[in-house]
């Protein structure tokens, strides 16, 4: 055999063994997470993998921003193998929707029971004044500006949030024998829902001037209408 040849075939040997390396590893991988030995192309939506992984988005999230949430930082938050993340989550891009419309069904869930309690002005206030409430909402927004299948879905969502409490505030504000056409609720609805969740904002970044003359106010607009707080 010639030189020429003796070195075709040493590097065809070398790229062999490279190749058997790290199919080995990727072998080695699987069996150290069994439930990635499926054929399922993600997990089940109820799997206690599963949410405490959207648990440790969300944590991480709230702590740094949608940025800091990776697909390693978030199997460290959950304790669990990185390689879980991908088998829940075919991206990630798929984890923040999972994430958002947990959030967002819980939340419609509470507006209801909100608007529906006895002094639904005062609970649509405090469900707006929620300082996690109003970081995720930032977030989220941030997100929506970057990804377009996020814009869309939290866009419904959005959307879906704003209708309800238009159609609520509607029947509350007749009952108090509030005039619907001279007070708009969706302009009252956004009104309320704005400076609650700007005074979340500025509260964390120390801001405060004002809030305590606007926090009286809406707690006398609320007693009027609605007595004292429970």
């Amino acid at each position: 055999m010639d030189g020429n040849a003796e070195r075709s075939l040493s590097d065809a040997v070398r790229l062999l063994s490279i190749a058997i390396a790290e199919l080995s590893t990727r072998l080695l991988d699987v069996r150290q997470c069994p439930e990635m030995t499926s054929t399922r192309r993600l997990g089940t939506d109820d799997s206690k993998t599963r949410t405490a992984l959207l648990d440790a988005a969300l944590q991480l999230m709230l702590e740094d921003g949608y940025a800091g949430v990776t697909s390693r930082r978030v199997a460290a938050k959950a304790g669990l193998k990185p390689q879980l993340v991908h088998y829940y989550f075919r991206t990630m891009d798929d984890l923040f929707l999972a994430m958002f419309r947990r959030g967002a069904d819980w939340n419609l869930e509470r507006q209801t029971l909100a608007l529906a309690s006895d002094q639904p002005l005062r609970a649509l206030w405090d469900f707006s004044s929620e300082p996690a409430g109003a970081t995720l909402t930032i977030e989220f927004s941030a997100l929506a500006n970057h990804r377009p299948a996020i814009r869309s879905v939290v866009l419904d969502y959005a959307e879906r949030f704003r209708q309800l409490q238009i159609a609520a505030l509607s029947s509350v504000l007749s009952d108090y024998g509030i005039d619907v056409d001279a007070y708009e609720p969706a302009a009252l609805v956004l009104i309320l829902q704005s400076i609650a969740r700007f005074m979340v904002i500025e509260d964390a970044l120390g801001v405060t001037t004002g809030h305590e003359e606007t926090l009286a106010l809406v707690a006398r607009l609320l007693h009027r209408f609605e007595g004292d707080q429970p």
